[in-house]
């Protein structure tokens, strides 16, 4: 991937993050990795464990950033969610998957927050 690419990706998840924030959430992890996937943000809304996947475009040139969020994808997130889970004892937890689509462009910032995006898989 490009330094250009992960530039990108992570100025989404920073602006991810402060959106959430915003909104209320408590910040747990960015950037969850194991063998299974990666999970980009994991925060607590209430006492709802959610995963978020945080997908930025330039521009909507190659489709809508939620478009990337495909059935593989999501099997990849809820496997590496219930790794989470499983690891710190938090099987009972209510637990949501969240897609948020960032398109930046150097004029403005455009965010789709999609809550209860898919279920686990």
């Amino acid at each position: 991937m490009s330094r250009e690419r992960i530039s990108l990706g992570k100025s989404g998840e920073d602006i991810a993050v402060d959106y959430l924030q915003n909104c209320g959430y408590r910040l747990l992890t960015r950037n969850y990795r194991r063998k299974s996937g990666e999970i980009d943000i994991i925060c607590l809304d209430g006492d709802t464990y959610v995963f978020i996947e945080v997908k930025t475009r330039k521009t909507r040139r190659y489709g809508h950033p939620l478009e990337a969020v495909t059935i593989p994808k999501q099997r990849q997130i809820s496997f590496t969610a219930l790794d989470y889970l499983t690891r710190r004892g938090l099987l009972e937890s209510p637990v949501r998957f969240d897609v948020i689509a960032i398109i930046n462009d150097a004029a403005e910032v455009q965010l789709t927050h999609i809550k209860d995006a898919f279920e686990a898989s």
